[in-house]
């Protein structure tokens, strides 16, 4: 049943704007060459992976709103989208690797592993996918908050979108519960 293992993992836990994003990825057959952790590939080269994994492997994407985020916690939320990106994938796994220290309270086999990004070819491709999917939807509304450098920073607390918070105000995207937008209100 090590066929039917399923890697997820998760962009956009630590923004201050933009929803949180998980991916489930079921590997293809004979694996994909040059799988590693998000963070460590160049744009280009997870653009190219994430193609790859679209065409030849099963995957899943699932978000949780920034609604979502200001009501749950940010933990909870990042739960809610795991599962629905396993839902995503239209089969029940024989088992799930999560990246990271903690799993959601769910119906499926689960391991949690830290550093699994780096780890596990099936956990790695998930990775690519769902920071791919969050990249592009953080550009997608930069257009329409242009203030913020969203294309550049996807909605991360750097110095030009805090700026850019104290002199506009957070938008819809902004997440509430976040201190750095949260303390916007108390001034």
């Amino acid at each position: 049943m090590a066929h039917l293992t399923v890697g997820v993992d998760e962009a956009g836990r630590g923004p201050l704007a933009g929803p949180v994003v998980a991916a489930a990825v079921l590997l293809c057959e004979g694996g994909i060459a040059g799988l590693d952790d998000s963070k460590k590939l160049s744009a280009k080269r997870r653009g190219e992976l994430e193609i790859e994994i679209k065409a030849r492997c099963r995957w899943g994407v699932g978000e949780a709103s920034v609604e979502e985020i200001d009501r749950i916690n940010i933990l909870q939320a990042t739960f809610l989208a795991m599962t629905r990106a396993v839902e995503a994938l239209g089969f029940e796994p024989a088992a799930v690797l999560v990246d990271g220290n903690r799993l959601p309270r769910w119906r499926y086999t689960a391991t949690a592993v830290i550093g699994g990004d780096a780890i596990h070819p099936c956990i790695s491709a998930a990775s690519i996918v769902a920071k791919e999917h969050r990249d592009r939807y953080m550009t997608r509304m930069a257009r329409e908050f242009p203030a913020f450098g969203w294309e550049r920073n996807m909605g991360y607390g750097t110095a030009h979108h805090l700026a850019a918070l104290r002199q506009h105000g957070p938008t819809p995207l902004h997440r509430t519960s976040f201190a750095p937008v949260a303390q916007l209100h108390l001034v």
